[in-house]
This record gives C-alpha cells, sequence and structure tokens, in this order.
C-alpha cells in the first residue's frame, strides 16, 4: 500500500500525519520538500502522526531522522505522534526512541512544543 500524508502549518507547528506504509519511496522527497518549505517560512517544530503507520523501513527511518536533523539545526523540535506497538518497537530496536521525542496524542505534543 502506498504512503500517503497530509500536512498543514498551525500556530508556527508543521503537523505531519501519515497513512500506510513509511518506505521512502517517492514520498520521502515530498516529505522532505514540505519541510524545506515549512522551514523557509520560520516554521521549526514538526509534529508527526504516524498512528496509521504500520511498516517502516530503512529508507523510512532515514526520512524521519532528515527532518529531525532539519528542525533541530533551527533549534526546533520534531514530536511523533501516535505510533503503533510495532513502530514503537522498531524505534526502540534501533535506538531512535532515544533521540525522539514521543506522545501518545496530538494535545499533548502541541503543549510539549508550547512550553
Amino acid at each position: 500500500m502506498a504512503m500517503t500524508f497530509t500536512s498543514k502549518i498551525s500556530d508556527g507547528v508543521l503537523h505531519f500525519s501519515f497513512d500506510g506504509n513509511l518506505i521512502g519511496e517517492d514520498v520521502g522527497s515530498s516529505i522532505i520538500e514540505k519541510a524545506n518549505q515549512a522551514v523557509a517560512e520560520d516554521v521549526f517544530h514538526c509534529i508527526i502522526d504516524i498512528n496509521k503507520v504500520k511498516y517502516i523501513n530503512s529508507s523510512g527511518i532515514g526520512v524521519l531522522i532528515t527532518l529531525l536533523t532539519k528542525f533541530r539545526n533551527k533549534e526546533g523540535e520534531v514530536i511523533i505522534v501516535n505510533p503503533s506497538e510495532h513502530v514503537k518497537k522498531l524505534l526502540i530496536i534501533t535506538k531512535l526512541s532515544a533521540i525522539f521525542k514521543m506522545s501518545d496524542s496530538l494535545e499533548e505534543a502541541i503543549q510539549e512544543i508550547k512550553s
């Protein structure tokens, strides 16, 4: 199943919502492009809702790390919201859970960015 995503900027935060398998493919460059546009508009925080993502491969992890680097280079933050159990396990196994902030809800993530 090809992944789709939506993005919007709200209150100075880029919100992504991913649906499907995050395996880099064609959609990875579109995601990075949206992030580049947001950073160009002085948006330095990003919330990624991945509760509809069932599977991530190494290319998908690369997309997440690229996003994190992009926003942290601007003193910003990236928060992953609502990862499925499988994705959460993957982030723990790859030690990415140590570098990514994770949140159980969108509201919690927004509060964290504002604090």
